[in-house]
């Protein structure tokens, strides 16, 4: 804070950028400020929050810590300037009308969770909000899903033609009301009405039939989670085979009775984001086995809208509660659209008349190293700005093919998308167009140069080269590792290690296990895992006994593929031809792959059902079992291994004790190329490091022979959080 001059009065101006508005900062700071016995003023910008307040030098410095250390709950403050300015005699202290700016940098805030206190309201039968299943207040409620412009007014939001009754109206202009400029403020006679009721919608559910329900960012489906015709139902209908569903519990408690969860796990659940967590399941409950089918984990949230505490007041048991689409497909918002696109998958709906401005599903988190790992950033996190150490050009980040984000970066902001998805159909990919479309508009963005993936074939590199914008190709795992660093803050130089299943090399070929040594804009490949081929190509992302089949003819030669082999006779001939003429085998250094071939020898799984399947079996295979025993993996070469695997194997040896021997080769082989580069700073990232076993293990081996490790904290290490790593790549 700049210091005051001697004389008695002063003037102190305070911007604060981040997500400032929305969260009751402006009503604060007016009860602070008339605390105090300070005059001037406060207002939201496109920029932030801009404070002008006048008094004595001791007050000012006073004003200005407890602005920064009592400041509203849910704001993130980025950058905090402070200026003393000329005194202008103020007289008193006021809250003044917004203002649109020249540049908008503000962080749009995301979905916050029903609030302790308007849950007390939604369930006191002497409240005027009791049971209305939109009730909210400055600390919670929607937030980006209703938002059409900012500054966040009412007038900017889908919330402007509810006009509000005089007590909504005294609320909402009160400064001493928590309701005070809360944007969507609302009560049964002036706000949105549901389209149905709760009572019907829970026999609907306990009959069980599929339920369509509106919600803050989209349509849900839901089902009871205990009724496996009805489970199977929904996976036909909406042609999800086997990835799991996510659960929503009616409450703590009840979710305790399903799940192990620790005290951060806990925290978690019941934090403002409210993302679904993956947990591990107790034995012996009711939950119907094919909610998760083959995973070891429940993914499990909480009520985080009024309307789905009552709702699960109805229905005191676990519901599935999971997007409101077909697979691959983008989540339905409006109500004509929903019931046109989800007529053949809901038995029942329940809508309601408030517009959702843009879908945003729920964020999935885990937890690894004692905090949240996000896997998907939705609901709760997005679009909050990622602050990075430098300014960057006004670029336009298109994200992978897969599990897409797009970015735009605003002097040292990078905002990020919420979750878009695979582009793997067309409503995917106009998607897609539309989240662009959406967060230029939201920003008064306009780009000066695209970003995308090298990889020719990419959806997202389409649209970059018919978008008539100067185009910059990042290499995939780089980004991946410049997207850990920046949100990190790492400045160069350091190790990035980039680990996944898929990606397209600077040769053309499908990279995945890649170490670079990075110093400002060179990125050197100084490792790699040993190439082996994938037969099939892309079929070998599914079937990994195709990896396997393909390992074990180079360790064993082709008879014995035969005699090793977990499959058919006929699919393993196919494989041996294609290899020994090189026909369709596309070479490889994903380790995601060795994950997969791994897990087939094995026999834990021949397939991937859904994306990372098999790697989480393996990683599931261990338990408990804490051994220093490890396959050798010297220089990636993964020979040695896989003989080690297949005699283990053959011999009998608990899958548990394979699987902890393959994660801590890998590990070992990470400690090797880490203390051969000699970089202190360690930085991981892609869909590999998702694995909490070998990320927990390879940083707390790294960290006890004094490298500093970084993981992610603000974007997935999956392809979630490529966008990011471009936007800052482009700026380089």
């Amino acid at each position: 804070m700049p210091v005051a001059s001697e004389s008695a009065t002063q003037r102190l101006r305070i911007t604060l950028r981040g997500a400032v508005q929305g969260v009751g900062f402006r009503p604060f700071v007016y009860r602070l400020a008339t605390e105090m016995a300070l005059t001037g003023w406060v207002l939201n910008s496109s920029s932030g929050l801009v404070v002008e307040v006048e008094g004595l030098p001791d007050q000012l410095t006073l004003f200005g810590r407890r602005l920064e250390g009592e400041r509203p709950k849910a704001s993130v403050v980025t950058i905090r300037e402070s200026a003393w300015i000329p005194v202008e005699g103020s007289t008193c202290f006021e809250i003044h009308a917004s203002h649109a700016d020249q540049g908008k940098s503000v962080n749009v805030l995301p979905d916050l969770a029903t609030c302790e206190d308007c849950r007390n309201e939604l369930l006191d039968p002497a409240n005027r909000r009791f049971q209305y299943p939109f009730t909210n207040c400055t600390n919670c409620g929607p937030r980006y899903t209703i938002v059409v412009d900012i500054p966040y007014d009412r007038p900017n939001t889908t919330m402007k033609d509810f006009v509000l009754c005089p007590q909504c109206r005294e609320e909402y202009e009160n400064p001493a009301n928590r309701r005070f400029h809360a944007q969507p403020n609302a009560c049964p006679i002036c706000g949105p009405q549901l389209e149905g009721t709760i009572s019907e919608t829970a026999q609907a559910l306990l009959r069980g039939e599929i339920v369509g329900l509106k919600g803050i960012g989209g349509f849900q489906l839901l089902v009871d989670a205990r009724q496996p015709a009805a489970v199977a139902r929904l996976r036909q209908r909406k042609r999800r085979e086997e990835k799991p569903f996510a659960l929503m519990m009616p409450s703590l408690a009840i979710a305790r009775e399903y799940c192990e969860m620790s005290v951060a796990e806990v925290e978690l659940l019941e934090s403002q984001a409210a993302p679904i967590v993956l947990l591990h399941p107790n034995p012996g409950t009711d939950i119907a086995g094919n909610v998760a089918h083959c995973s070891p984990y429940l993914g499990v949230m909480l009520p985080y809208s009024p309307l789905h505490h009552l709702l699960m007041k109805e229905c005191p048991f676990p519901l599935i509660a999971t997007s409101g689409n077909l697979s691959d497909e983008p989540i339905a918002i409006c109500n004509e659209e929903a019931a046109s696109r989800l007529k053949n998958i809901a038995d029942h709906f329940l809508m309601h008349d408030r517009p959702i401005v843009r879908a945003c599903d729920d964020s999935v988190v885990r937890l690894t190293r004692g905090r949240a790992g996000i896997l998907r950033r939705a609901r709760g996190y997005a679009p909050l700005g990622i602050l990075v150490g430098r300014d960057l050009p006004p670029v336009l980040a298109l994200g992978g093919h897969l599990k897409n984000t797009v970015a735009i970066a605003v002097g040292r902001d990078v905002f990020l998308s919420q979750h878009i998805g695979d582009l793997e159909t067309l409503e995917a990919r106009q998607a897609f167009e539309r989240a662009i479309a959406d967060l230029c508009r939201l920003y008064s963005f306009k780009p000066e140069a695209v970003v995308c993936d090298l990889h020719p074939d990419y959806a997202s590199t389409h649209w970059a080269e018919s978008s008539g914008l100067p185009v910059i190709r990042v290499q995939h795992h780089q980004a991946h590792v410049a997207a850990c660093a920046a949100e990190n803050h790492v400045e160069g130089p350091y190790l990035g290690i980039s680990w996944d299943g898929t990606g397209y090399g600077l040769d053309g070929a499908i990279w995945g296990g890649e170490f670079f040594r990075v110093q400002g804009k060179r990125y050197e490949r100084v490792a790699h895992l040993r190439p082996f081929g994938l037969p099939g190509g892309d079929a070998a992302v599914r079937q990994g006994w195709r990896s396997a089949a393909s390992l074990m003819y180079e360790v064993l030669g082709k008879e014995q593929v035969f005699l090793e082999s977990k499959g058919t006779a006929v699919s393993e001939a196919r494989i041996v031809y294609m290899l020994d003429r090189g026909v369709n085998v596309v070479p490889t250094t994903s380790v995601g792959r060795l994950f997969d071939a791994v897990a087939s020898i094995v026999g834990v799984a021949r397939e991937n059902r859904f994306e990372g399947h098999a790697a989480m079996l393996l990683e599931n295979e261990i338990g408990t079992l804490r051994t220093e025993e490890a396959y050798p993996l010297s220089s990636g070469d993964w020979a040695p291994l896989v003989s080690g695997v297949m005699q283990d194997s053959r011999a009998g040896v608990p899958v548990s004790r394979i699987a902890a021997r393959f994660h801590n080769a890998l590990v070992n082989w990470i400690v090797e190329v880490a203390e051969q580069v000699k970089e202190k700073q360690i930085v991981l990232s892609g869909g590999v490091f998702q694995n909490r076993y070998l990320t927990e293990r390879a940083a707390a081996v790294l960290e006890s022979r004094g490298f500093v490790v970084y993981t992610h904290r603000q974007v997935p290490p999956n392809d979630g959080g490529i966008a990011l790593g471009q936007a800052v790549m482009a700026g380089s």
